[in-house]
């Protein structure tokens, strides 16, 4: 059996009196992406910065195997995207991503190819002569994720990557996120987009203080949980919310305008009987139904975390 590419034990890690890590592990495959998700101070970012090693553990351990045969890891092999902003301010955009290039080990030249083509790929060619300052924040996301991916590492780490993205520039990251993923690029992200994460995760850790919450594929994820279908009924107003609530099997009810309600339904929970039920109190004018997004298994099994 293959080795994984990052392999976590057991990290622990401390700031004063507050624990921001307790006794987290995973693994990533070559290959494969990777979500941690969680809210704001659960622990993503220091999880993330104990893997650059830019902050060490207090107890667990953290293994890199990028290559597949043991051999250390090199900064040429990762390519890190901040939360926060990290660009020279003074400098040209085209020359601050060759530069990150040429820090990861590229040649001149190759680098400011690399560059290139990367300001190619985000739409940032009339930019490349701009300082980071002129720039929509969006863009400026754009110049970071390049400056992360300009050397083409064997790792991704990116942290909130689709922070400032309008939903045009979302799209193009996740068609850049599934471009690695295929050239063999494990990318680790966290993010807060739930509805961009279903669509190209893998799999998905969720944390909450510091500690594992669930983790697997997201039908791992969905069958843990215990959500199954999200059925969503229009009927004639108005809305018998109490009752809809008390009926088997429906474990949320969240009423919308129009008639309209979404019935947040258990695992394995049969929609026919549940269908049946519902007509009995009142018209029926339309159903659609979808397995339960990742956004209601989050807030669920965070809320559930919290007591």
């Amino acid at each position: 059996m293959a080795s994984p590419a990052v392999l976590a034990r057991s990290l622990v890690k401390d700031f004063g009196r507050v624990r921001a890590v307790d006794g987290l592990g995973f693994s990533v495959a070559r290959g494969e992406i990777f979500a941690l998700l969680g809210a704001n101070g659960a622990g993503k970012t220091t999880t993330l910065r104990m893997l650059l090693s830019l902050v060490r553990p207090d107890s667990g351990t953290l293994e890199l195997d990028l290559h597949g045969d043991g051999r250390p890891a090199s900064p040429a092999d990762v390519g890190y995207l901040p939360e926060e902003r990290g660009l020279f301010r003074e400098a040209p955009v085209g020359r601050t991503i060759a530069y990150f290039g040429v820090l990861r080990g590229l040649p001149r030249r190759r680098a400011e190819a690399e560059a290139a083509a990367w300001m190619a790929r985000l739409g940032l060619e009339q930019r490349a002569h701009e300082k980071p300052d002129a720039l929509s924040k969006g863009n400026q996301q754009k110049v970071q994720l390049a400056a992360a991916l300009v050397h083409r590492p064997r790792l991704a780490v990116l942290d909130e990557p689709f922070s400032g993205l309008d939903p045009v520039n979302q799209e193009l990251l996740l068609e850049i996120l599934r471009e690695l993923r295929d050239a063999g690029t494990t990318v680790l992200l966290s993010a807060h987009q739930m509805q961009l994460v279903e669509r190209i995760a893998d799999h998905l850790l969720i944390v909450e203080s510091g500690r594992e919450v669930l983790a697997g594929t997201l039908d791992e994820v969905r069958r843990a949980a215990g959500r199954g279908t999200r059925l969503r009924v229009r009927m004639r107003p108005p809305l018998p919310v109490e009752a809809l609530t008390r009926l088997a099997g429906v474990e949320q009810v969240e009423a919308g305008e129009d008639g309209v309600a979404d019935l947040l339904l258990g695992n394995g929970t049969e929609l026919g009987p549940v269908l049946g039920e519902v007509a009995r109190l009142g018209p029926v004018l339309a159903v659609h139904s979808e397995d339960a997004a990742l956004h209601d298994i989050y807030l669920r099994a965070v809320s559930e975390a919290r007591g």
